[in-house]
């Protein structure tokens, strides 16, 4: 019996979830009237994010088919899926989803429309058997503003058009379609959803007008009886009346006139790409160019997002949102390359003014933020700090930049090598955003980011900052090895080599210290001198050290031999030994809080590996690489990670192919497109001369060691000076013959909060000092001391 009540019972619903993190679908106009962007896995509509890019507003929609007795499908799970995009390098889509039990097929047209905030979806439904009595519903699942748990429904007319309407704070979100609407329902989901209702009854029961303060649905039955092809609206605003306007005005302007100048504004964008021979070489290079520009905000310029996607979203609620819907300044430097790279120069200087916006004053970037800056995750990065002037000198060299804007953004630039000079060579989390120490990944940015900075800095005639940021740069460099390469281990004598670089030395001291430390990893405990990482290729990514070093060989062989996954699709490697950020052995989601998670591959990693045979010559090798990871790719989108175990059909796992992770990763398809312009050229797209010729051809190197307040050294190498480094001027008062002598040496100021002053010790085997600040006109009150050796 048919059940017409005002409120929908059950408030407020079952816990809210999100959708699976591997996504084959994503849209969104390139022009700025749109601002909906818009995600397909499995068939259907995922996530879709309105008015911002890092703002979920509806968690999936999909279509419900009951024959009123004894069947019922839904569209995600109960079809086969078929997926393209009709043109290259345009993020519109069409899609085939045809029934397991040969009853019918769904075909859809999915973009949004470039003149409103709409997404649109042309729908044909076709019976096999024209005479079977199948009805069709649509059901969406709002989760308005990132949140599930507190949106309200409702349905109700616009100008006499019919709608289905959802809203939390100050999003809106309004369903119109082109066919009446046989009945419309608001329910909470789990109790009274119209999934609920259709599983039950096999159709529509309930009809009901308001669910409040819940995690709610919309369902509509669509009359098929004028034509069995219809558009639906999907369009948003900051009011009810605005969203419905937006949904009639969509409807009545007609699905064709948007996909003409969605697809128009599309093609000019991709017509500047410079692809013909990267092109050839890269199958997805076109594509992956779209992916990088799919990302950027459209109300902030230069923020692209790590990516839209929610890893193992189906097993997470908002509570645990982790999602990478926010934008990290690793990535987004990352990303600004692989813009370089296909020549779309004005894009890349998005980034670039994009990040300088968005600096801390202290100089440094948030761990990652919220498109409008807001940080997510507070910690600090190392990397992130480098690569945004490394970047910015980049942009610099390639006269994209004026002197004029330069001259607005040195102080901010100066900001960044003042945090990066104070605060490194250490990092309070690694790339992986897991450990603090050493890390061979982020010395080498942050080396290359002085060098960066002193080049600049000297475009700037400040000459005594660039000699420091060089100087500094040359000692980093040249401690590479004590700080992180390991010789003599069990490990070196079961691969027959004499050394290798680990991931982390947590400690400051020299790598060979740390003996038999061990560190806890989620579910384990490892040897701190056995951890092997990928990340030692990037001390030859940054030009710091040869492919053909003895010491990169070395470790080179380890990484093959614990890292290395070979599947049907082509190679890949994992991060780390011992990585916990992965699919179970079951292949269950990746749980936060959880000890049996694995590290899978990364096809990323595939791509830096690749370019590491560039810069060793391997030509053919990197094209392997290359092909591995557009085999590793679903759709075209390359994923955070794929599954590297037996096939597990049952969890959609198979060997080579995307896991439940974020798919298409921001970072991924830079690193791709990077690739294909590196395999093109012969050279490394992003090395950065500066570093080879100084640290490979050159080989520079410092006569000084560094004491620091942070980094209180006990011995210094005869022959070379003492450099101490404080953060305010003072004289240092010093002496090599237990004070019997006493001499005194000035700081002088490098003009980014550093004082330094240079002792020669001389022959002497022993040194103490200390200070008088000059600002406070008071001596320290203790000697510190170091010997020599």
């Amino acid at each position: 019996m048919l059940e017409k009540k005002k409120n929908a019972p059950g408030a407020p619903g079952a816990v809210p979830i999100w959708t699976t993190g591997a996504k084959c679908g994503v849209g969104k106009s390139i022009d700025s009237n749109s601002e909906v962007l818009f995600t397909i896995s499995n068939g259907i509509i995922n996530e879709v994010y309105y008015p911002r890019e890092d703002k979920a507003c509806v968690k999936d929609m999909q279509f419900l088919v009951g024959d009123g007795k004894e069947f019922f499908s839904e569209e995600k799970t109960s079809t086969y899926h078929e997926i393209k995009m009709p043109e290259e390098g345009i993020p519109a889509y069409q899609l085939v989803n045809k029934c397991k039990e040969d009853r019918y097929t769904i075909e859809k047209e999915i973009l949004t429309d470039p003149f409103r905030n709409a997404l649109l979806q042309l729908v044909t439904f076709r019976k096999t058997d024209p005479g079977d009595n199948l009805q069709l519903y649509a059901l969406l699942c709002p989760h308005m503003q990132n949140n599930g748990r507190n949106n309200s429904a409702w349905i109700g007319e616009y100008k006499g058009a019919p709608m289905l309407f959802a809203s939390y704070e100050n999003a809106v979100l309004a369903m119109a379609c082109t066919s009446p609407w046989m009945k419309r329902s608001v329910g909470f989901v789990g109790v009274s959803d119209g999934w609920q209702d259709l599983a039950q009854h096999k159709k529509m029961e309930w009809e009901y007008e308001n669910a409040q303060n819940g995690n709610v649905a919309l369902t509509g039955q669509i009359d098929l009886k004028g034509s069995d092809t219809f558009l639906i609206a999907i369009a948003f605003g900051t009011t009810e009346m605005e969203a419905a306007n937006t949904a009639l005005a969509s409807l009545l302007d007609g699905f064709d006139r948007a996909r003409q100048q969605y697809t128009i504004q599309w093609r000019s964008w991709l017509k500047e790409i410079a692809h013909k021979e990267q092109g050839s070489i890269g199958k997805y290079f076109q594509q992956s160019a779209t992916v990088l520009r799919l990302m950027e905000s459209t109300k902030f310029p230069g923020g692209l997002l790590a990516s839209v996607a929610i890893p193992w979203g189906e097993s997470r609620s908002e509570e645990g949102l982790g999602g990478y819907h926010v934008v990290w300044p690793r990535d987004l430097a990352e990303s600004s390359g692989g813009f370089l790279s296909v020549q779309k120069h004005h894009d890349a200087m998005r980034i670039a003014n994009y990040l300088l916006s968005t600096q801390e004053d202290n100089g440094r970037w948030v761990q990652n933020m919220w498109l409008a800056g807001s940080p997510y995750w507070k910690k600090t990065q190392m990397d992130q700090v480098a690569l945004p002037v490394i970047l910015i000198e980049k942009c610099y060299s390639l006269k994209l930049l004026s002197d004029k804007k330069m001259q607005r953004y040195w102080p901010r630039i100066k900001k960044a090598i003042s945090f990066l000079a104070r605060t490194g060579p250490y990092t309070e989390l690694d790339r992986w955003e897991e450990r603090s120490g050493l890390s061979p990944y982020t010395i080498a940015t942050e080396i290359t980011g002085l060098l960066a900075g002193a080049k600049l800095a000297e475009e700037h005639k400040e000459e005594k900052l660039a000699v420091y940021c060089r100087e500094l740069a040359d000692y980093w460099n040249g401690k590479i090895e004590s700080w992180t390469y390991v010789t003599g281990t069990e490990l070196a004598k079961e691969f027959d080599v004499d050394g290798y670089y680990i991931r982390i030395n947590p400690f400051r001291g020299s790598a060979m210290e740390l003996g038999d430390r061990k560190i806890d990893v989620r579910n384990t405990t490892v040897k701190l001198n056995e951890w092997i990482c990928v990340d030692a290729l990037s001390l030859v990514r940054f030009g710091l050290r040869a492919a053909n070093d003895k010491r990169i060989l070395n470790t080179l062989k380890l990484i093959d031999a614990k890292l290395k996954v070979e599947t049907d699709h082509g190679d890949s490697w994992h991060r780390y030994t011992h990585d916990a950020y992965g699919e179970d052995e079951n292949g269950n989601p990746f749980f936060e809080d959880s000890q049996q998670g694995i590290g899978r591959a990364w096809p990323l990693l595939t791509g830096e590996r690749g370019h590491y045979e560039v810069s060793a010559g391997n030509k053919e090798e990197a094209l392997k690489l290359l092909h591995a990871m557009e085999s590793f790719s679903e759709n075209g989108f390359i994923s955070e990670q794929i599954w590297d175990s037996a096939d597990i059909p049952e969890k959609g796992l198979y060997c080579g192919r995307p896991t439940g992770s974020a798919m298409p990763l921001t970072w991924a398809h830079a690193e791709y497109v990077k690739l294909c312009c590196s395999i093109s050229e012969e050279k490394v797209f992003d090395l950065h001369d500066y570093t080879r010729k100084r640290y490979i051809d050159r080989k520079n190197e410092v006569g000084f060691e560094v004491w620091r307040f942070n980094w209180m050294i006990h011995q210094i190498p005869k022959g070379k000076k003492l450099r101490i480094e404080l953060e305010t001027e003072a004289l240092v008062h010093w002496t090599t013959d237990k004070w019997e002598t006493k001499q005194d040496t000035e700081t002088t100021d490098t003009t980014i909060g550093l004082h330094i002053a240079d002792i020669d010790p001389g022959e002497s085997q022993q040194i103490f000092f200390t200070f008088y600040w000059k600002e406070v006109k008071k001596w320290e009150g203790k000697n510190f001391s170091l010997e020599i050796k």
